[in-house]
């Protein structure tokens, strides 16, 4: 397996996020699903707009037939585009996230780039393949990293009032006892 050589950049943004509290499951989902249904609203304001003020106008008559699939390619480009835009311009705290007190966080950054929120929204994509398996490597990873979070180098992070970054506790080796070592002098 290759390993990773980190730069001095990404080592000093690795200790920048030590000890920081992980979301729940929980409290990524409700994140995602609160997100989700955002998606949705905007999906069916924003073509409700374009049958009315479009189709209507040119054929003079208005079928007002909405039906989201997650086939369906214009579906999953709305859904990649709000996905991607929301974590860029919220620097990875989308609406669901500010609900659910969480953030994405960049492990290689220090704001979530259009790049980075980009790939991490088609990275959806991949944590859905499979019947979701992606979501759920969650429990298995011990960074709690989804396939998403993986492509993407991000992490998400607890941001409720009650979560606390934890403290790494380094032991002190005792010092020698200068008593007990005799020297011959």
């Amino acid at each position: 397996m290759k390993q990773r050589h980190f730069h001095a950049h990404e080592t000093a943004r690795f200790d920048e996020l030590d000890g920081l509290p992980l979301a729940g499951f929980r409290r990524r989902a409700l994140g995602f699903g609160i997100d989700f249904l955002l998606m949705l609203i905007v999906w069916a304001s924003v073509s409700l707009g374009w049958i009315y003020f479009v189709t209507h106008k040119m054929k003079g008559h208005t079928n007002l037939h909405l039906e989201w699939h997650a086939h369906d390619f214009s579906s999953l480009i709305f859904l990649f585009v709000y996905a991607a835009l929301a974590c860029y311009w919220g620097n990875g705290k989308t609406p669901g996230k500010w609900i659910a007190r969480t953030r994405v966080v960049s492990l290689t950054h220090s704001r979530m780039g259009l790049w980075q929120s980009l790939e991490r929204a088609l990275g959806y994509g991949a944590s859905f393949l499979e019947g979701g398996f992606g979501f759920l490597q969650y429990f298995i990873h011990r960074n709690r990293q989804t396939v998403h979070d993986r492509i993407a180098e991000t992490i998400v992070v607890d941001e409720s009032r009650n979560a606390t970054r934890l403290v790494k506790v380094e032991v002190e080796e005792p010092e020698p006892d200068v008593a007990t070592d005799s020297h011959p002098v």
